[in-house]
C-alpha cells in the first residue's frame, strides 16, 4: 500500500525477475455512484436512474448509505424509487432497515404499494427486524399493512418460518414495537409458530399479556409438531407465573390429563431436535405421528421434569375430577415433597373447586366483575388467592 491508500502490484518477467511496481488498476466507477459514495449531492449525472452491475440505482445506494441530502436531490431529479436492487428490495426497504427516519419519510409518499407487495417483504418487516422503532411508527401511520406476510420464498430463509413484522418484534423482545403493531391491528395468530409461543419461551410476561389482550389464541397448535394439549405450554412450563396467566385467561387444562395409556406402562420416550426451539429441550416424536405428543410425555423431558410437581399442582386448580396416568404418578412419587399433590388429585375434589369451575363455565371470566359478590370471592373465582409475581 502507498501513502495515498492505493494498493501496489509487482510485475515480474517469466524468469521471475522483478520489472517494476505500480498501482493496481482501478475499476471504472460511474461518476454518479462515486458522488453517492462520497455523499456529495452537488455532483450530477445525465441519468439519475443508472443502475450498477448489481442492479442498484443511485437512489438505492444513497438510501443504503444514509445520505439524506443525496436522496432528496435524486428524488428532485426524478430518481425512480420503485427500481429494486438485486435482492428485489426497494430504496424504502433499505431506508427502513437502516433506520433513517428522514429518508423513510421522503420515500414513503413516492413508493408504489403495489411494487412493495411484489417484493414479497414489507418495509415493516425490516424496521421490526432491526428494532427501528421510528421508521416502524412512520410506516404504520402511513398505512402500511401491519399484517403483511413474507412471501413463501423469503419465509423459507428462516427456520422458524416466521412471516409477520409482529413476530420479528416479539423475538427481539421489543415491547414498544409489539405494542405499536398490536394497537394498529396486527393479528397475533398468523405465523405458523405463534408469537405467543416465542414470548412464553423467552419468559417475557409483558409481551405475553399484550398478545393475549389482543386476541392471541392460547390454545393454538403447531401443525408440524402436533400436541394433545395447547402447544404454548411446552414453552411456558419453566415460567410458572406465565403458565398460570395463560390458564387464567382461557388456556385449556383438562387435555393435560388425557392419556391413551392411563394406568398402563408407557413406552420409552423418543425425542428429536426441533429447528424452531432454540433452547436445550428436545421435542418428543414418535415415528410417523399417529397422534399428538401427550402432556405426560412432554413433562417428562429432562429439562422440564424437575418442575413436574409444581406444574401438576397448578393444573389441578383448573380441573375437576381427573385421573393421573402412571407417568404423572411416577413424577409425583419421585420426590417426597410432592406427596401432597397426589392427595390433592385424589377424589373427591373439594366442593368449592367444583363450584368455581361451574361458575366460570356458566358466567365466563370476563363477566365475573359484574357479579354481586365480595371481592375475596371474586379473586377466588379468578384463581387469585395468592399474589402472582409478574416479573419473568
Amino acid at each position: 500500500m502507498t501513502g495515498s491508500g492505493k494498493r501496489m502490484v509487482a510485475y515480474y518477467k517469466t524468469d521471475g525477475s522483478l520489472v517494476h511496481i505500480a498501482p493496481e488498476p482501478e475499476e471504472e466507477e460511474e461518476p454518479l455512484f462515486r458522488a453517492i459514495r462520497e455523499g456529495n449531492p452537488q455532483k450530477k449525472s445525465a441519468d439519475v436512474n443508472t443502475q450498477a452491475d448489481d442492479g442498484a440505482t443511485a437512489l438505492y445506494e444513497a438510501a443504503k448509505m444514509g445520505h439524506e441530502d443525496v436522496v432528496q436531490l435524486l428524488l428532485s431529479q426524478k430518481g425512480d424509487p420503485n427500481k429494486p436492487g438485486k435482492t428485489g428490495m426497494l430504496p424504502l426497504h433499505i431506508g427502513a432497515q437502516r433506520g433513517s427516519d428522514a429518508i423513510v419519510s421522503m420515500l414513503i409518499p413516492v413508493t408504489s404499494r403495489a411494487r412493495v407487495r411484489r417484493t414479497g417483504i414489507s418495509p415493516l418487516h425490516l424496521a421490526a427486524e432491526r428494532n427501528r422503532d421510528g421508521a416502524l411508527e412512520m410506516l404504520i401511520e402511513a398505512g402500511f399493512d401491519v399484517n403483511a406476510q413474507l412471501s413463501e420464498e423469503r419465509m423459507r430463509l428462516y427456520e422458524d418460518r416466521r412471516s409477520t413484522a409482529l413476530y420479528f418484534s416479539v423475538i427481539n423482545n421489543n415491547i414498544e414495537a409489539v405494542r405499536m403493531l398490536l394497537t394498529a391491528g396486527a393479528d397475533p395468530n398468523l405465523d405458523m409458530f405463534k408469537p405467543l409461543m416465542v414470548a412464553s419461551r423467552m419468559g417475557s410476561i409483558q409481551i405475553v399479556k399484550l398478545l393475549v389482550e389482543h386476541g392471541a389464541d392460547i390454545n393454538a397448535a403447531i401443525p408440524t409438531h402436533p400436541t394433545t394439549f395447547p402447544a404454548v405450554y411446552m414453552f411456558s412450563m419453566k415460567y410458572l407465573p406465565i403458565f398460570k396467566y395463560l390458564l387464567d385467561h382461557g388456556g385449556h387444562a383438562l387435555p393435560c390429563f388425557d392419556c391413551v395409556y392411563g394406568n398402563r406402562p408407557h413406552p420409552p420416550l423418543k425425542t428429536g431436535r426441533s429447528n424452531w426451539n432454540d433452547d436445550s429441550d428436545r421435542i418428543l416424536t414418535e415415528g410417523p405421528l399417529r397422534r399428538g405428543v401427550q402432556f405426560c410425555e412432554m413433562i417428562s423431558v429432562a429439562t422440564i421434569s424437575r418442575w413436574a410437581g409444581p406444574i401438576i399442582d397448578v393444573l389441578l386448580d383448573y380441573v375437576g375430577h381427573v385421573t393421573l396416568c402412571s407417568r404423572l404418578m411416577e413424577h409425583l412419587d419421585s420426590y417426597s415433597g410432592w406427596s401432597n399433590i397426589k392427595e390433592k388429585a385424589a377424589p373427591p375434589r373439594p366442593l368449592m373447586q367444583l363450584c368455581r369451575l361451574q361458575i366460570l363455565q356458566l358466567v365466563g371470566r370476563r363477566k365475573l366483575k359484574k357479579l354481586p359478590l365480595p371481592g375475596g370471592l371474586i379473586r377466588f373465582l379468578k384463581h387469585q388467592e395468592l399474589p402472582v409475581d409478574d416479573e419473568s
